[in-house]
């Protein structure tokens, strides 16, 4: 055990209840031993408990009111029950009320042992799963969608108006400009923020498996199903599935997902059980929908069905008042997660980030400061630490002279691989021979920088 494992045991027997903590001890559990139940309740008001250890029949407050303490306050530890009444009644109604389980006077300590090994692991799942929940909720406020424009506090205002209903929400935006960011902090602001929250990213999965990851299928549907699968309407349950680039979806589709829309339930992909779902969707897209259906491309009844509340998300350029902090923002966090002392910006560094367009919004702001942080070796970010395209430096010098092709032509393998090198070698020299920062400058990553070396025998 990494710490040990907090027992609360309670007994009103002086003698009994004694003897059993002097055991536990020695097995190097942090043990309370109270006497009542009312003193126990006392107990988990103030202190939080692996595995609680209650006999059964306390008078006042009994075993089973702990018990059902325990479940009423969602306290993160499970309840082993002692009785001398062996009785099938007792054992059902313990375990109906949310006993871990329960064993019988006079206790076998062994047993015991392996009951409470088993409880403090689900005991320590259990606290660690309501701490990344927590963590979840945390990092998915509005307060984690960086930004004071009214562009963005529009958007602020639109959330919170449907976080807690159960309509249909359609997120429209630029590539890079947060969609999914904003789909999390809705699910993790409203009322199903304890269960699911399931993505799927619709242009990224081939469209023959597309049907499968969606509705799931069952074994024998096609080649390679060999167990039946649940797709994602059914992992979603009672929470929120997420379809990102909702417009590249096919056609064929897109009428099974309006019929699912519908009728709240799905069949899997060669299988005809009904398979009823309560979800809410949150759908995003780059794409103009109106121009797709249009052309015929998208289906007008589901983008009805879907753009029930549409939020649509300001790009980056058109709310510039947000750049410094955004930078000042993933500037932090970039720091943090490198180790590095908290840099700053020069004026100048700003002047570029605000000056410049951002095609590729938040996502290459928070690139951009990355690979800053990453080559720099002073205190601040000045301009030149900065992408070139986004410091606004002249490109002349990263531009090779390139000879005119004489009549003869040239051996084009040959030319390629020189100027490749040229690269490489320019880059080592800026990074002093820092073959990862190198690879950050190439826009390749390290493995492939060493291999190109080797092959250009550098």
């Amino acid at each position: 055990m990494d710490a040990a494992a907090k027992i609360l045991l309670i007994d009103d027997d002086p003698g009994s209840c004694e003897g059993l903590s002097l055991l536990l001890r020695r097995e190097e559990y942090e043990v309370t031993a109270l006497e009542s139940g009312e003193a126990a309740l006392k107990a988990l008001s103030r202190t939080n408990y692996d595995v609680i250890i209650t006999d059964l029949f306390l008078p006042g407050v009994s075993g089973i009111d702990i018990l059902k303490h325990v479940k009423e306050k969602s306290l993160p530890c499970n309840v082993i029950l002692i009785t001398g009444n062996a009785s099938a009644e007792t054992a059902v109604e313990a375990m109906k009320e949310g006993a871990f389980d329960y064993i019988t006077k006079p206790v076998n300590f062994t047993e015991l042992r392996v009951l409470i090994e088993k409880a403090v692991e689900k005991s320590r799942l259990i606290a660690e799963n309501i701490y990344l929940r927590q963590q979840l909720r945390g990092k998915y406020k509005f307060d984690n969608i960086i930004g004071n424009s009214p562009a963005i506090q529009m958007v602020f205002t639109r959330m919170e108006k449907i976080m807690n209903t159960d309509s249909t929400v359609l997120i429209l935006g630029e590539s890079g400009t947060g969609k999914e960011l904003v789909a999390r902090a809705i699910h993790y602001n409203s009322h199903r923020k304890a269960k699911p929250f399931i993505t799927i990213n619709c242009g990224a999965i081939p469209a023959e498996l597309l049907e499968s990851e969606l509705f799931g299928h069952v074994r024998g549907a096609f080649t390679g199903a060999v167990v039946d699968k649940p797709g994602k309407f059914e992992l979603a349950d009672q929470g929120t599935i997420f379809l990102d680039e909702i417009g590249t979806m096919p056609v064929h589709l897109q009428m099974k997902l309006l019929r699912v829309l519908q009728e709240h339930e799905v069949e899997r992909v060669g299988g005809s059980q009904r398979i009823r779902f309560d979800v809410r969707l949150i759908s995003a897209t780059n794409a103009n929908l109106e121009n797709l259906v249009e052309q015929g491309l998208f289906r007008e009844d589901l983008y009805y069905r879907l753009n029930v509340i549409p939020v649509p998300l300001p790009p980056l350029r058109e709310r510039r008042e947000d750049i410094p902090l955004l930078a000042r923002h993933f500037l932090q966090k970039t720091c943090k997660d490198m180790h590095r002392e908290l840099m700053s910006f020069t004026p100048a560094a700003l002047d570029a980030l605000e000056a410049y367009e951002w095609p590729g919004n938040v996502r290459e702001m928070e690139n951009a400061i990355e690979r800053a942080v990453a080559l720099s070796e002073e205190a601040s970010i000045d301009r030149q630490d900065l992408p070139p395209k986004v410091s606004g430096a002249s490109r002349t010098d990263n531009v090779l002279a390139l000879p005119a092709i004489p009549e003869e032509g040239i051996d084009m393998p040959e030319a390629i691989a020189q100027i490749e090198k040229t690269f490489i070698q320019r880059a080592l020299q800026k990074t002093r021979g820092v073959k990862s920062q190198a690879a950050i400058l190439l826009g390749i990553n390290r493995t492939t920088l060493v291999e190109k070396i080797k092959r250009l025998d550098l």
